[in-house]
């Protein structure tokens, strides 16, 4: 027999009512930046982050704080206001069609690719291009390879993308006719 006179000493459980995140984050690069002053050096830190949904919706941010932690959540921070959404074509697979995108001295050339060919680029492209939900793209580097210029111009090629519904829209003619 159970004795119900005994008290309830079992603290309530914690659940955890952990909200879904809704961009996925990856940090790109942490520069160490020195500033010389009078009494030495003063150190900071610079932080570039990469958020996106795998859904077509991406944005980076760059941000200078004294300590790491504090650079990378002020590059969340900007992150998430500079997403924009990529037009990706065959159920978020690639891009539309082959673009350029420049920045400074670094140029990016992104092509779309085969089915099961993947991600070919290097580590900023790869991340942004992981992180917008591509998963068969080609690119390539040229010029300055800079983290950040590599950012900015993969950024700007797309940006630049069109779909085929668009340019129809734009045109004012029917998708058969563009095609």
């Amino acid at each position: 027999m159970e004795n119900t006179n005994k008290p309830n000493n079992r603290r309530p459980r914690k659940f955890n009512n952990r909200e879904q995140k809704e961009f996925e984050e990856r940090v790109v690069q942490i520069n160490r930046i020195s500033k010389t002053v009078k009494g030495g050096r003063r150190m900071r830190f610079s932080a570039l982050v990469v958020v996106g949904d795998k859904k077509g919706r991406v944005g980076f941010g760059l941000a200078k704080a004294n300590e790491v932690p504090d650079a990378i959540r002020k590059a969340l921070e900007a992150a998430r206001k500079s997403v924009l959404r990529v037009p990706l074509v065959d159920n978020y697979r690639t891009i539309p069609h082959g673009i350029t995108g420049s920045y400074g001295a670094g140029e990016v050339v992104l092509r779309p690719a085969a089915p099961g060919t993947g991600i070919i680029a290097g580590g900023a492209v790869r991340a942004i291009l992981e992180l917008a939900g591509a998963t068969d793209v080609v690119a390539k580097c040229t010029g300055s390879r800079t983290p950040i210029n590599m950012v900015r111009a993969t950024m700007n090629g797309l940006e630049n993308l069109k779909t085929v519904n668009g340019v129809a829209k734009l045109r004012g003619k029917k998708v058969e006719e563009i095609r």
